[in-house]
């Protein structure tokens, strides 16, 4: 089997599984007890946290460790938003019609529960959003702008620093789940930024939220005051090394295989548009992570394409690990004004940061399963 769903999860690198094993065995200790087991604890904590701050150009004390990139968007959105309506009346939010599920259904919960307006910004026909629709949006009582960096479905990269510069002085949060180990986190200028450790070598359950100090954050959970009072709960030591130790070397690497696995997803797209005629590219053409490429094959299902695939050994999916199973069509591809049949023919390819492996045997795996599924 060739696994090629990589934005949906990757596997534990071994560096990161032998970085964090001692926190899962000898060095136990809850890093808020003031004994010896404790302090060590707390100071692998620290660190963690210091080396991640480093990397994303941030303080130590920006960095808020989550159990993921669901979590860390929700307390980004809520968490700004509610403190700025707290603090000043503000009940405007900003961002667009393709976010990841989690910063949708957030923004739709301050909608429904806090009485908030949302505007969610028009996209083009690759996904890109227009500065000038950004700036245009911004009103005297808008608390946040939320604008992931690179798409989870199609892949399309985003100019976060224009798209921030353009809030002014709104804060920015960039979700960058998917953007983390292809392109670059610091000096991008957000005030917040969202990252999961299963999209990068590091276990399921490890994330965070990048937040600088200066932007009032309310807390989704409350208790002990871990994490500086912004999310109460004992801190999974272990995650927070992996976390870093991932962030680490997949930053390490990012500059050597961008490039070398952009080339291979190129050749990819290339294939299959020559191969099969009804094979549509979502997304934009040369704006996209390296490792995404993503179709549409009008007169098929892609559920039926993908099942056909892997019966030929090559593992992917039709889009977001977080809406499968849905019967709907993808939300992200009737932003880019798709139709709604067309839309559920979609199949995304998407590769390892160290993916090597030629893809010819793939190309001829879709056209082969597209076949099928027209001949069927």
């Amino acid at each position: 089997m060739l696994y090629l769903d990589n934005a949906a999860t990757t596997p534990v690198r071994p560096e990161v599984l032998e970085a964090m094993a001692p926190y899962l065995t000898g060095e136990f200790g809850n890093p808020s007890s003031h004994h010896t087991y404790g302090e060590r604890a707390a100071g692998a904590l620290e660190d963690a946290r210091a080396r991640i701050a480093a990397l994303l150009g941030m303080r130590r004390g920006d960095i808020v460790f989550t159990s993921g990139g669901t979590e860390a968007n929700n307390l980004a959105l809520k968490g700004i938003a509610v403190a700025a309506l707290l603090d000043r009346g503000a009940r405007h939010i900003v961002t667009t019609p393709m976010e990841h599920e989690s910063v949708l259904r957030s923004a739709e919960y301050l909608e429904r529960v806090h009485g908030f307006d949302v505007t969610r910004l028009p996209v083009d026909g690759s996904g890109i959003v227009d500065p000038d629709d950004v700036a245009s949006a911004i009103r005297a009582d808008t608390a946040l702008v939320s604008i992931a960096y690179a798409n989870n479905e199609v892949g399309t990269v985003q100019d976060i620093p224009a798209l921030r510069a353009a809030a002014g002085r709104v804060p920015f949060h960039t979700d960058a789940v998917q953007a983390a180990g292809w392109l670059p986190l610091s000096g991008l200028g957000a005030d917040a930024l969202t990252v999961a450790g299963h999209k990068l070598g590091a276990p399921k359950g490890t994330g965070l939220l990048a937040v600088r100090g200066r932007v009032p954050l309310e807390p989704l959970l409350h208790g002990g005051g871990q994490e500086r009072g912004r999310r109460s709960g004992t801190e999974s030591v272990a995650g927070a090394v992996a976390l870093a130790t991932a962030l680490e070397l997949a930053e390490a690497e990012r500059e050597s295989n961008a490039p070398r696995v952009a080339a291979l997803r190129d050749e990819l797209i290339a294939g299959v548009l020559a191969a099969v005629p009804a094979a549509r590219l979502t997304g934009h053409p040369s704006r996209r992570l390296p490792g995404t490429a993503s179709f549409t094959f009008a007169g098929t299902s892609g559920e039926a394409v993908l099942l056909e695939l892997e019966r030929r050994g090559v593992v992917s999916s039709s889009g977001s690990a977080c809406a499968a199973g849905s019967s709907d069509p993808s939300h992200v591809l009737l932003a880019l004004g798709i139709d709604a049949e067309v839309a559920q023919t979609a199949v995304r390819i998407t590769l390892a940061h160290g993916h090597a492996t030629p893809l010819g045997p793939v190309v001829e795996a879709i056209a082969a399963s597209v076949a099928a599924v027209h001949g069927s």
